[in-house]
């Protein structure tokens, strides 16, 4: 098949509009590329698409239209192509929504024109204002990058003409810029840190050519960051581009710097926090090669690479690398995916693998590289239980007395605590003393979880928010209402109560408006800021605290509770992370976990810190049970305004499961969702299991193909689930 369509030739072009085939147009004046990107005329609209193929001829020539004109940027890539025909059918998506993914970016078709851009200028501000100071917090934060006149604006919380002030006294630069300059290049041969043993073994066997998958384990403060950096280095040595995933926005800056001080520049960011213009600037010099490394989050696979060569995967394990709306993907796997494509190398770094990428290690299927010991003079933490059915504890207490004599020691030393609470809020629950009433969401079947901080309530799964109220919406009696059990706001009163002359700071992503205040917060602490951190799940997370010798976890059980599949995998590697925060300087640390049940099989894998026992004591449960990876399942979400309706098609669905049983599928449900209606639909699911060499996507296809839709239900497939909600 030739590459190139001549004027008036028919093509196929796959548009980024909600439709399950590929339309014909006849190539405009001048022909256009197999890959274009080009603007089309759909109805009385013009869409985005890309000239994926000839057209098939089916429809009468002289009524076809014209592609309106073809995109300045280059054509999509044979692979890339590829990449998306396999995911979308490994995904079970439409084509036109994998193109979508693939095209996120704004004013893709702008020609190239200069602007007024605002950058940190070198001028003295005669009379500093807070709106001022806003302008300038973010101009900091951000470093080099550019912002447009909105944007800055926007991004800083005021009005154009504070930004415009500013630029009167030389504060903030205004200049007139090219759009989508490249990137600074970065330098990969500035020495990095001196490598210890361990590290620089893993260095050297991590360098290979052409595809491969790595896991790269290493235990908490282990310094996996500088290994795969210089893996980054030697993949930039040779002319190809790099791509490091990680899974939360607030870990961006730190890792940011990190990647400044080792080559010498900043690297292209992509993720939400990135404004529209840096976006598309992304886009178009990943394409150009002007970008030779991404740091990002999942949806960066998805950017038109013109040679990646390395696909980083930080903290590999991490549930946020699953797309749970819209198109339902694991970013982890689609990089296998990708990475075997073209010819690239994948480094899943992680202290705590799923099971999945451990499975795939033993089996053979990925290499392993392991770091066993902590980055200098940093040991391991010690780990151990608080036994919470012998403590003392009044019941509207929640730290026990063990950990409560522990942070005394520690205030006394001036070293820092962590006290872990994987739950935002001040109570999960508020409840009428009166009648009973509990507080609901009114569009979803959950509680509302009041945010005192905030003073309001909220759901968490809709965001809906409303005033915290004095009386209760029931029986409308006055001051009734009552919290129910802990959230972190409410362990920061208990622990300022316990201790009124320390210094005591409550993390928690939804306390801060922007990933700025969140950074500083984080800065001040890590320099001995705060004697008592608590924190969620965030803490976890990459975050680097040189005084901490201390983590206590109030409810290491409640990962335990539910009926998850992955239940047990999770809380151990979320209770290994959060230890991992403890002793990672000089001086040792403690882990103390308050549970219940200090005998439970994932508790006593926990203190003994034997990993490996409990990644085959849970892999010989899963495959006992034929559950992934060791089998295969997908999950069927249906919806509606209405329940009966919703419930009736799970019901038809379950009874005419032929084409599943013929590759040995078997069907569960129809059951209401654990939340059964979010944002006011009803919400059921059907559960889909099948032996490990099913072919599932054929059999689900088949199943599903008689369904029509009618009125507002909805029917969305997801292969391989991580949640059940």
């Amino acid at each position: 098949m030739s590459g190139f369509f001549h004027e008036g030739e028919l093509v196929g072009v796959v548009t980024t509009q909600p439709l399950d085939r590929m339309l014909d147009y006849k190539a405009p004046e001048g022909g256009c590329h197999l890959g274009a990107f080009v603007e089309v005329p759909l109805g009385p609209r013009k869409v985005l698409g890309v000239v994926w193929g000839p057209g098939k001829g089916d429809f009468d020539y002289f009524k076809i239209r014209s592609v309106i004109r073809v995109l300045d940027v280059p054509p999509m890539r044979d692979e890339m192509k590829e990449f998306l025909t396999r995911a979308g059918a490994y995904t079970l998506t439409p084509l036109s929504a994998m193109v979508r993914l693939a095209t996120r970016s704004p004013g893709l078709g702008d020609p190239p024109a200069m602007r007024k851009v605002f950058r940190m200028g070198t001028g003295e501000v005669d009379r500093m204002t807070p709106a001022r100071e806003k302008v300038l917090a973010v101009l900091e934060e951000f470093g080099g990058l550019s912002f447009t006149l909105k944007e800055l604006a926007e991004q800083a919380g005021v009005g154009s003409s504070v930004v415009k002030g500013l630029a009167a006294q030389g504060a903030v630069r205004e200049e007139d810029s090219p759009r989508d300059l490249p990137f600074a290049r970065l330098d990969p041969s500035r020495p990095g840190k001196e490598l210890t043993e361990d590290q620089a073994t893993a260095v050297v066997a991590l360098d290979r050519d052409g595809y491969s998958t790595t896991l790269l384990k290493g235990v908490t403060g282990s310094g996996k960051t500088e290994v795969y950096l210089e893996a980054v280095a030697a993949c930039l040595r040779k002319g190809r581009q790099a791509l490091v995933l990680l899974p939360e926005i607030a870990l961006t800056s730190e890792f940011l710097t990190r990647v400044e001080d080792r080559f010498g520049a900043r690297p292209a960011e992509w993720h939400s926090g990135v404004t529209m213009t840096e976006r598309r600037r992304v886009w178009r010099m990943v394409a150009d090669g002007g970008a030779e490394l991404v740091v990002g989050a999942r949806s960066a696979l998805f950017l038109p690479y013109r040679d990646l060569g390395l696909i980083v995967v930080d903290e590999e394990h991490d549930s946020s690398y699953k797309q749970e709306e819209g198109v339902l993907y694991n970013a982890r796997d689609m990089t296998v995916l990708r990475a075997s494509l073209c010819g690239a190398q994948v480094v899943l770094a992680s202290a705590t693998p799923s099971l999945e990428t451990w499975a795939n290690a033993e089996a053979g299927k990925y290499a392993r590289v392991e770091l066993t010991s902590r980055f200098g003079d940093a040991v391991l933490p010690e780990m151990r239980a608080i036994d919470m059915r012998r403590e003392d504890l009044p019941g509207s207490r929640w730290v026990s007395p063990t950990l409560q004599n522990e942070i005394a020691k520690r205030i006394e030393l001036g070293e820092q605590s962590l006290v872990f609470l994987n739950r935002r809020g001040y109570a999960p629950m508020t409840l009428c003393r009166a009648c009973g009433h509990q507080i609901v969401c009114e569009h979803c079947d959950a509680r509302m979880v009041e945010h005192r901080f905030l003073k309001r309530l909220m759901c968490h799964q809709c965001g809906e928010t409303k005033p915290m109220p004095t009386a209760c919406p029931s029986c409308e009696a006055e001051d009734r209402l009552a919290p129910i059990g802990p959230g972190v706001e409410r362990m920061g009163e208990e622990l300022a109560e316990l201790f009124p002359d320390a210094r005591v700071v409550v993390l928690s992503s939804d306390l801060y408006g922007t990933s700025r205040e969140l950074k500083a917060h984080i800065e001040a602490i890590a320099e001995g800021g705060a004697d008592i951190i608590i924190g969620t799940q965030l803490v976890a997370k990459g975050h680097n605290f040189p005084h901490l010798t201390l983590v206590g976890v109030i409810d290491a059980d409640l990962g335990l509770q539910g009926s998850d599949l992955r239940a047990a995998e999770k809380t151990f590697q979320l209770m290994r992370q959060v230890a991992g925060r403890a002793g990672r300087a000089e001086k040792r640390g403690v882990a103390l976990l308050q549970t219940f049940q200090p005998e439970h099989p994932v508790i006593t894998s926990i203190l003994n810190g034997d990993e490996e026992a409990f990644w085959k004591a849970e892999a010989a449960e899963r495959e006992q049970a034929g559950m992934p990876p060791y089998g295969r399942m997908a999950g069927v979400i249906l919806s509606g305004p209405e329940v009966g309706p919703v419930f009736d098609l799970g019901n038809a669905l379950a009874r005419n499961d032929g084409a599943l049983k013929r590759v040995g599928a078997q069907v569960y449900g129809p059951a209401p969702a654990p939340i059964a209606r979010i944002r006011g639909r009803h919400r059921v699911r059907l559960l889909v299991k099948a032996p490990k060499g099913a072919a599932l996507q054929g059999a689900l296809a088949e199943w599903i193909r008689p369904v029509r839709l009618k009125g507002d239900l909805r029917l969305q497939i997801d292969i391989d689930p991580q949640s059940f909600f």
